[in-house]
């Protein structure tokens, strides 16, 4: 299984980026996926997930409004857009996927994480 985090890059304070995940061998319908992100000097933080239906999702609460998960079952894809970007949220953003029944997890507990992505957001 592979899974693999993509669309990161440099814009300027206030634009926009889409980041995507994509799985090899692993159907995100049947998982629970979260996005985390790692900025220098700081610990690994979940970001948002996307609960098993699609129907319940998480946003750490300095994103909410801003940033939106998703996912293409037909594609087999979750995607991070992000709005309105800030400096802080300059990170390596990654991807993971974990048979939770409940809660969200910490990126430790996911069963597959991808590699990351950067994203560096100018002021």
């Amino acid at each position: 299984v592979q899974l693999q985090a993509s669309g990161g890059g440099l814009v300027q304070a206030g634009g926009s980026l889409r980041l995507s995940c994509a799985a090899s061998r692993l159907t995100f319908s049947n998982y629970v996926v979260g996005w985390f992100r790692q900025a220098p000097g700081k610990e690994r933080e979940l970001v948002a997930a996307i609960s098993w239906s699609g129907r319940s999702t998480y946003y750490t609460e300095p994103v909410k409004g801003r940033f939106t998960i998703s996912r293409d079952s037909a594609r087999n894809t979750v995607y991070l857009q992000m709005n309105s970007l800030k400096p802080e949220d300059t990170a390596v953003y990654y991807c993971a996927a974990d048979r939770r029944p409940v809660g969200w997890g910490t990126w430790a507990e996911y069963d597959y994480r991808g590699q990351g992505t950067q994203v560096t957001v100018s002021s």
